[in-house]
C-alpha cells in the first residue's frame, strides 16, 4: 500500500508540471514580447532562448508590416538562426511572440515548420495592440497538431507593467508553479449598457489608433483590487461587413479604464 500511494504522488508531481523540464522560447522584435518571456522565465526557473531571424526585422511598425504581408502572401517565412537548445530536451515548451495580422509572428511560422514538437505541452504567450491569442493559439494548434496547445497568456503592449502581477496568477491558477491565489469572480450576466458603462468604455478604448466599434451588453465583476467589465460590441470588419467581438476592460482602484484584449 505504501508503494502504490509513493507511486501516485509522484504522478500528481508530474502531473502539476513542477518536476518537468521547461523552456521558454521567443521571438521578439522591440523587446516587449522579451521582457514576458524573462518574467516567465524567473518565475518558473525555466531555460530561456531567443529566436532569432537571419535578416532581422527593421523595428518599424509599417515596415515591418509591409515586409510580413509580403511574406504571408508569397508562403516564403524568413530564415531563423539555429536554435542552442534543442526541443527534444524539454517537456514543456513557453513559446512566445508578438501578433502580427491577428496571429503569430512570421519567425514562428518558421519556427515551426522546421522544429519537431511532437508530444510536447506548448504554453503560447503574446504581445499585442488589440489581441490576437486566441486566434495564434487555434493557428498552433493546426500548426503542431501533435503537441499539446494549452490555454496561453497574453497581454497588450501598452499594459506590459501588468505582466509580473498576472502571469503570477495565470502560472498558478495553470499548475506550472506553486502558490495560493483567490478565485476570480465571474462576470454577471450580459445587460444593455448604461450610460455610466458607455463612459468607461469610452475611456478605455476611444484613444486606441482604430475605431473598436459600439458596446451594446456588458458583464461586470468586482475583485479586491478591480472592477473588470465584459463588453459585447458591434463593429465593421475589413471586409465592411458587421462582426460581433468582446472587449474587456479593467478599471483598478484609483486608476483609470483599460481595455485589456479584444476577442474578434
Amino acid at each position: 500500500m505504501k508503494k502504490l500511494l509513493l507511486s501516485l504522488a509522484m504522478t500528481a508531481c508530474m502531473t502539476t508540471g513542477y518536476a518537468q523540464k521547461k523552456l521558454v522560447l521567443y521571438y521578439s522584435e522591440n523587446g516587449t514580447t522579451k521582457a514576458v518571456a524573462e518574467e516567465i522565465q524567473k518565475q518558473v526557473g525555466a531555460d530561456i532562448e531567443a529566436i532569432e531571424a537571419v535578416e532581422p526585422y527593421s523595428g518599424d511598425f509599417q515596415a515591418t508590416i509591409q515586409r510580413s504581408g509580403k511574406e504571408r502572401e508569397s508562403g516564403q517565412s524568413p530564415a531563423i538562426k539555429p536554435l542552442a537548445k534543442k526541443i527534444a530536451d524539454y517537456d514543456v515548451i513557453f513559446l512566445g511572440y508578438p501578433i502580427w495580422f491577428g496571429t503569430y509572428a512570421m519567425p514562428i511560422v518558421t519556427l515551426v515548420k522546421e522544429q519537431d514538437f511532437a508530444g510536447k505541452t506548448v504554453v503560447p504567450f503574446c504581445t499585442f495592440g488589440s489581441g490576437g491569442l486566441n486566434t495564434s493559439t487555434a493557428d498552433l494548434k493546426k500548426a503542431l497538431p501533435k503537441a499539446t496547445i494549452q490555454d496561453g497568456y497574453g497581454v497588450r503592449t501598452a499594459r506590459v507593467a501588468s505582466a509580473a502581477k498576472e502571469l503570477n496568477r495565470f502560472l498558478i491558477e495553470e499548475g506550472y508553479k506553486e502558490g495560493n491565489i483567490s478565485k476570480l469572480p465571474e462576470y454577471s450576466a450580459q445587460q444593455p449598457v448604461t450610460d455610466e458603462e458607455k463612459a468607461i468604455f469610452d475611456a478605455a478604448c476611444s484613444s486606441y489608433q482604430f475605431p473598436l466599434g459600439t458596446p451594446e451588453t456588458a458583464g461586470k465583476r468586482t475583485t479586491d483590487e478591480s472592477t473588470d467589465y465584459k463588453f459585447t460590441v458591434k463593429s465593421r470588419g475589413m471586409n465592411g461587413e458587421e462582426a460581433t467581438s468582446t472587449i474587456y476592460v479593467t478599471v483598478e482602484k484609483g486608476g483609470k479604464p483599460e481595455f485589456t484584449e479584444v476577442v474578434r
